[in-house]
């Protein structure tokens, strides 16, 4: 069944790759959306595909990459609707 997630990930994730290492790892679970960074310092995220894989991903934003600190991650559950053809970064 599929399953979109809206994500807001807050702490150290401007300026360690997380959005390209967030499309890695998207990519590998065979989830479509998009990653971008915000103003406020945050990364936003929509991820969208099988269930076990969107929870997968949100468990992976938790660690997030490397060099990453992350502090915190707003979920909101929304209704999937097949808009994405792939994952990618927004600018």
């Amino acid at each position: 069944m599929a399953e979109r997630a809206h994500v807001w990930i807050t702490g150290l994730v401007q300026g360690v790759n997380f959005r390209h290492y967030t499309r890695e790892q998207a990519q590998r679970l065979g989830l479509t959306g998009w990653v971008r960074n915000l103003h406020d310092g945050r990364v936003e995220a929509t991820f969208e595909g099988e269930a076990e894989a969107v929870e997968a991903m949100l468990g992976w934003c938790r660690q997030g990459p490397p060099a990453a600190q992350v502090d915190e991650v707003q979920m909101t559950a929304e209704e999937p609707s097949g808009e994405f053809n792939d994952f990618r970064v927004r600018w």
